[in-house]
């Protein structure tokens, strides 16, 4: 019997319930095709053209019904074997799409989009315009005399249809237009948009949303459309009326694809270690040359040198004809990093993270593909770097929960990095002055390694710390965000002409605001949470749908004018230090001040340069970064963290107030590090203060023992989400019941919490209800989840409701 080239193709657009390979044939000139390639095929009734990759080739017989690919859009593959079979492992654990899964393997920039484009049918004539509805006729026409092809939003465009209109659809229906698909591929994010001001624009009638984009502009010139909608409250539809109205004109302001750093550091050097770090090394290289997979835990105190071993296994993994990877937790780490690991290893350094344009990250990649680089640095993302000899990863603060995705997939980068090892026989680092409760319990019972570093590196010693009652503080009439010993401590740091760091992990100038009448409190009509005031652009504002309104003076439940505002973020603190310190160069660093892609590097060259006194900023300030002449840091609200209902709070604390901390006393000055609390008892502050992380770990271990939390188990979070509260409750319990009634749930053990409402309920309109699972990851439990979210989805009261799975969550509230 004939046989026919079968490609399974992981298709994109599909829904997990009707996710699978997809069989294609591949003839003629596609026959070539192999796994790990991109196709453009027909799929569904309509056979609309979608992307999809090759996931492996076969012969068969049974090929009569199958459809043709429509493109080969790679003349090699993108995705190498190993990546291949990473993506099926990541589809399997985060119950996400092949594709998706898949998607994680190329950096945005070379992902193809799906064009449709329009022309006249050959032989439609003039003569049969009057045969055809208005509508119809309008395009037609249109058509007609462009005598082009068209893309579908610039037609849509011109004749003014919605952009969900089936119009030009309906016409090639009829056999007046002819309709194609064509793969579009992004070149990258290498512009900013901005927008300015039309000459004439002053005589034009705006509506008042308008007014403040136009004072903005006519004040400072140009400005970029992201910082238009933050300073004015409007959104993107408000900028496109003005653009068609001719009263404004966006324009691309043009940004490099090449990453670099205005860091200067000499890492040419030989690198001399300390008889602790030597005795780190030896451990470490000795598994790195073996070139056997395994994965061991760098425990040391903050300062003491983590770097300097980093980059003498990397010496050794290039020594040896391999390559390595070094992660970090937060964009802000990389510009230092790169830096150091830049001077060392020149252009042999690639580098990945969120900030950089979809181009950049297609360059970087494509060097890494190509073998131009042999180092990989970046943050969760760079897990995915396409080496095929990996022998070394690092990854420092793996405690961080930026490790951890929070869509689709769901991945953690610790878990990838384990993967990848197993995968290459590489030796994975982890490294941390506050590993994970998880980590650490791993490395004490012998299944990871365990490196000691004790002390500081060079003449550096750990800072002395001082904790202040702030409830003390109220009763002695101070009011002030800053007690009067931190304050006194940051006067004669300024007169000594060191540097001070202040960590507060609350940005805007209020957290909240009331009504001191009828005790309202104004709150975001999508989310149920309070809006926060932001002095810098005088508006409310919703930290988790940008939803924004002006300023209010009066309460809007009853009129009443005794508005309060109440707690303190970064805005009111660098208010506060002004007004203290008017002299002093005060650096804030937040979510947003952060909002271009070259904030961190030049803010954070800039303190390190001795250009700012101060800096001020929510946790990307408390990890990782090395500043000689801070001698002070100030902690302002230490208890902010501490009583969450989530199970990680304790940890989260100390993990953030010992980081912190470990940023003073870097260099050869003694440091002082201030923590301001409201529960000086508490013994999370206590160890955190004294840098005790073994004590912290004993104790938080009992804890997790008597609770059942990890490490003694696995968490499933299964989360629902729907416009309707109703629809979205009864899910949860659908949902729940199915759980319950599967064939291998008497085989799993499992502790199951809830279904009940999300901690905030209601966010960006959608109603939030979750399940908490503990259990054990086995792979027929992750089968019992799957067939009970497949069950669900196809189930029709269950339509509107989205659910999703997260195995071991970095929260569950």
């Amino acid at each position: 019997m004939r046989k026919a080239l079968i490609a399974h193709v992981a298709v994109d657009q599909t829904t997990y319930s009707y996710d699978k390979p997809y069989d294609y044939l591949l003839v003629g000139n596609y026959a070539s095709a192999r796994p790990g390639c991109r196709v453009l095929v027909p799929f569904g009734r309509g056979n609309k053209k979608r992307q999809g990759i090759i996931m492996s080739v076969a012969e068969s017989s049974d090929y009569e019904h199958l459809k043709p690919i429509h493109a080969l859009l790679d003349d090699e593959p993108l995705i190498s074997e190993q990546m291949l079979q990473l993506a099926l492992w990541i589809k399997e654990r985060t119950f996400c799409t092949y594709f998706d899964a898949f998607r994680l393997m190329l950096p945005s920039g070379i992902n193809v989009r799906i064009v449709a484009s329009y022309r006249i049918a050959d032989g439609f004539c003039e003569e049969q315009l009057d045969t055809l509805e208005s509508d119809e006729r309008a395009v037609a026409e249109f058509m007609l005399h462009s005598g082009a092809t068209v893309e579908r939003s610039r037609l849509l465009e011109v004749m003014g249809l919605d952009s969900k209109s089936t119009l030009p659809d309906q016409m090639t229906r009829k056999g007046i237009l002819i309709r194609t698909d064509d793969a579009v591929r992004r070149v990258g994010d290498a512009t900013v948009r901005m927008a300015r001001l039309c000459d004439g624009s002053e005589n034009v009638k705006i509506t008042p949303k308008q007014q403040a984009v136009y004072d903005l502009l006519a004040s400072a010139g140009a400005a970029s459309v992201k910082e238009l909608c933050y300073f004015t409250g409007c959104t993107q539809a408000v900028l496109n009326t003005m653009r068609k109205n001719g009263i404004i004109e966006f324009f691309e302001n043009t940004v490099y694809r090449t990453v670099e750093s205005h860091y200067s550091v000499d890492m040419s050097h030989d690198i001399a270690l300390t008889d602790e770090q030597q005795a780190a090394y030896d451990t470490l290289s000795a598994v790195l040359h073996s070139r056997k997979a395994d994965v061991a835990l760098l425990y040391g105190v903050t300062g003491s040198g983590k770097t300097q071993v980093f980059m003498r296994l990397v010496d050794d993994a290039l020594a040896i004809g391999r390559s390595a990877m070094v992660m970090v937790p937060e964009i802000s780490l990389t510009p230092q990093i790169l830096a150091l690991f830049r001077s060392r290893y020149g252009d042999n350094v690639a580098v990945f993270h969120s900030a950089m344009s979809l181009g950049q990250r297609m360059d970087e990649w494509k060097r890494v593909k190509n073998g131009d680089a042999k180092v990989a640095i970046g943050t969760r993302s760079a897990v995915f770097a396409p080496f095929d000899d990996l022998g070394l990863i690092i990854m420092d603060e793996e405690q961080e929960h930026t490790y951890k995705s929070e869509s689709s997939p769901r991945f953690h980068a610790r878990d990838v990095a384990r993967f990848r090892s197993a995968q290459s026989g590489a030796l994975l680092v982890l490294a941390s002055a506050t590993p994970s409760v998880e980590t650490f319990a791993s490395a004490v019972s012998g299944r990871y390694k365990l490196c000691k570093l004790s002390h500081r590196y060079g003449n550096a010693v750990l800072p002395k710390v001082h904790c202040v009652d702030m409830n003390a503080e109220v009763s002695a009439g101070n009011n002030s965000p800053l007690s009067r010993f931190l304050t006194d401590k940051l006067s004669d740091n300024l007169e000594n002409g060191m540097q001070s760091i202040l960590l507060l992990n609350r940005r805007g100038h209020n957290t909240f605001v009331s009504c001191g009448g009828c005790g309202h409190v104004v709150t975001c009509p999508n989310c149920s949470i309070s809006l926060t005031y932001h002095s810098a652009n005088k508006r409310l504002m919703c930290h988790y749908c940008g939803y924004s309104e002006p300023f209010a003076e009066r309460c809007p439940e009853c009129g009443d004018e005794h508005i309060r505002y109440s707690g303190v973020g970064t805005q009111r603190v660098e208010e506060e230090l002004s007004y203290l310190f008017p002299k002093a160069r005060v650096l804030r660093m937040d979510a947003d001040t952060m909002m271009s892609r070259s904030s961190y590097e030049t803010k954070l060259t800039a303190f390190a340069n001795a250009e700012y006194d101060i800096m001020l900023g929510t946790q990307m300030v408390a990890k990782g970064l090395n500043f000689p002449r801070v001698t002070l840091v100030g902690v302002l609200n230490a208890d902010s963290s501490l009583y969450s209902d989530d199970y990680r709070c304790y940890e989260n604390t100390f993990s953030l107030l010992t980081q912190v901390i470990g940023r003073s006393g870097r260099g050869d000055d003694h440091g002082l590090a201030v923590v301001q609390t409201i529960s000086p008892e508490n013994p999370i502050i206590s160890l955190a203060a004294a840098q005790d992380y073994d004590s912290f770990y004993e104790s938080e271990i009992k804890l997790r023992r008597a609770m059942i939390y990890p490490p003694y188990c696995d968490l499933c979070l299964v989360g629902f989400t729907g416009e309707n509260k109703e629809h979205t409750e009864r899910m949860s319990h659908d949902f729940f019941d199915r759980l319950l009634r599967h064939p291998s749930a008497g085989n799993v053990k499992m502790i199951v919490l809830g279904p009940n409402a999300a901690a905030v309920p209601k966010v960006g309109g959608k109603y939030r209800y979750r399940m908490i699972i503990k259990t054990k990851n086995t792979a027929e439990f992750r089968q019992m989840l799957s067939d009970t979210v497949m069950q669900s989805d196809r189930g029709s009261k269950n339509k509107g409701v989205s659910v999703y799975i997260d195995m071991n969550p970095d929260s569950i509230i």
